[in-house]
C-alpha cells in the first residue's frame, strides 16, 4: 500500500492498524536541537483521543506516547524520531458482523476491490485511529514553528446549520482557553452549548451530523508556498482533504468569493511601520501560491460519520442484498477531535514549506 507518508523535508510515515498492537510515526527532517517537550506532545494526543465527552466514541484510549528514538536529553538530534502508540481497547468482536458486509460510505469495498483483502476490524488502516500518529507529529512540527513565533489555532465553528459568529483572532491563548472550556471545541461559548444539545440529540437518535473547523495560522514569513504545482494552499488542501471524513476545504473567502466583484474582493494593499499588509484578507493569506504574511484563513468541512446506529440495506461480498446494523463505538460527530488533527497537519505543512523555503533563502 502506497501513499503512507506525507511532506519533502519534514517528512512523516504512519504505520498501524485501528485494532493492531499499535500505531506510531515517524518523522524525518526534523531539524536538530530543538526542545521535545514530551508533556505537550501528549497533551495533544488527550484533545484526540477517544472517549473524552458524551459526544464522542466512548473507546478508551490513552493514547500514551512512546519516544523511541531522535531525542537525546530532552532535545532533537536531527536523527528520524519515532513514536509509538500502542492500542489498548480494541474489540474485534463488534465488527465480526461485519466481516464479508460493506458498510455504507465506508472504504470497505474499494479496499476489498483494489487489494483483494481488508481489514474490517475497525476498517483496519482506514480507521480515524491512524490520526493519532498525526497528531503526534504534528506535535513536534507545533514545537518546531513556535521557536519561529508562528502560531496555529483551530476550532468548531459549525455543526449542521449551526454556525459561530466570525470571531476576533488578536489574542490567540484567550481563544485557545475559551475553545477547551466546552467539550466540543468551539470558542464561542453560547454557540458551543447549541452544537453540543444538537450532536446529543443526534446521538440519542442513532444518527450522525457533520460540521465543520475553522483555522488561522499567524506569523508566517513573506515566501512560504510556490507558485505553480506546490501553491501553498494547494498543499494545505491536499493535507486536509487526507484526513479522514474530510468532504470540503476552502480558504481566504472561499466558495462565497465566487458571488463577489473584484472591486469588492481584491485585498488592497497598505503600509504599516516597516510592514506591507493588506486591508481585507479575502486571499486568506496566501496570493499566487506564496504567503503573503497576513494570517492565513482556511475551513475544512466534515461529513457525517457513516457509522449509524440503525439497520441499512446494502451488499455483501458475493454481491446479494443485505442488511447491516451499526454496533460498536462511534462520534455521532467527528469534529471536536478533529480540531486538533487539522492543526497537526497544518503545522506539518508549515513546518515542511518553512525548510523549503529557507533552503531557497539559503540557496542565494
Amino acid at each position: 500500500m502506497a501513499g503512507n507518508s506525507f511532506g519533502n523535508l519534514f517528512k512523516i510515515t504512519t504505520f498501524g492498524e485501528s485494532h493492531g498492537k499499535a500505531i506510531g510515526v515517524i518523522i524525518d527532517g526534523c531539524p536538530p536541537n530543538i526542545d521535545i517537550d514530551e508533556e505537550f506532545i501528549q497533551s495533544e494526543l488527550d484533545k484526540r483521543r477517544p472517549g473524552q465527552s458524551k459526544i464522542t466514541t466512548q473507546r478508551k484510549e490513552s493514547d500514551t506516547a512512546q519516544i523511541l528514538s531522535g531525542v537525546f536529553e530532552g532535545k532533537s538530534t536531527g536523527t528520524p524520531i519515532s513514536i509509538l502508540i500502542p492500542n489498548e481497547d480494541q474489540r474485534s468482536k463488534d465488527y465480526s458482523h461485519i466481516a464479508d458486509k460493506f458498510r455504507p460510505s465506508h472504504a470497505d469495498y474499494t479496499y476489498q476491490q483494489k487489494y483483494g483483502i481488508r481489514d474490517y476490524r475497525g476498517g483496519g488502516r482506514s480507521s480515524a485511529r491512524e490520526t493519532a500518529a498525526r497528531v503526534a507529529a504534528g506535535a513536534i512540527a507545533k514545537l518546531f514553528l513556535q521557536t519561529k513565533g508562528i502560531e496555529i489555532f483551530a476550532h468548531v465553528s459549525a455543526v449542521g446549520k449551526i454556525e459561530a459568529p466570525n470571531l476576533d483572532l488578536s489574542d490567540l491563548p484567550h481563544l485557545l482557553e475559551t475553545r477547551e472550556s466546552n467539550i466540543v471545541r468551539c470558542a464561542d461559548p453560547a454557540t458551543a452549548n447549541e452544537m453540543i444539545n444538537l450532536i446529543d440529540q443526534v446521538r440519542k437518535d442513532g444518527d450522525t451530523i457533520g460540521g465543520k473547523v475553522s483555522t488561522v495560522i499567524r506569523h508566517v514569513p513573506v515566501g512560504l508556498g510556490e507558485p505553480v504545482f506546490d501553491k501553498l494552499h494547494a498543499e494545505l488542501g491536499k493535507a486536509m482533504l487526507s484526513i479522514n471524513a474530510v468532504h470540503g476545504f476552502e480558504y481566504g473567502s472561499g466558495f462565497d468569493g465566487s458571488e463577489m466583484r473584484g472591486s469588492e474582493h481584491n485585498d488592497i494593499f497598505v503600509k504599516e511601520g516597516n510592514q506591507v499588509r493588506t486591508r481585507t484578507n479575502f486571499s486568506g493569506g496566501i496570493q499566487g501560491g506564496i504567503a503573503n504574511g497576513m494570517d492565513i484563513t482556511f475551513r475544512t468541512a466534515f461529513k457525517p460519520v457513516a457509522t449509524i446506529m440503525r439497520d441499512q440495506d446494502t451488499l455483501n461480498e458475493t454481491g446479494d442484498p443485505t442488511t447491516i446494523s451499526g454496533k460498536g463505538r462511534h462520534d455521532p460527530c467527528v469534529v471536536s477531535r478533529a480540531v486538533i488533527i487539522v492543526e497537526a497537519m497544518a503545522a506539518l505543512v508549515i513546518a515542511d514549506q518553512y525548510l523549503n523555503y529557507k533552503a531557497y533563502a539559503d540557496g542565494e
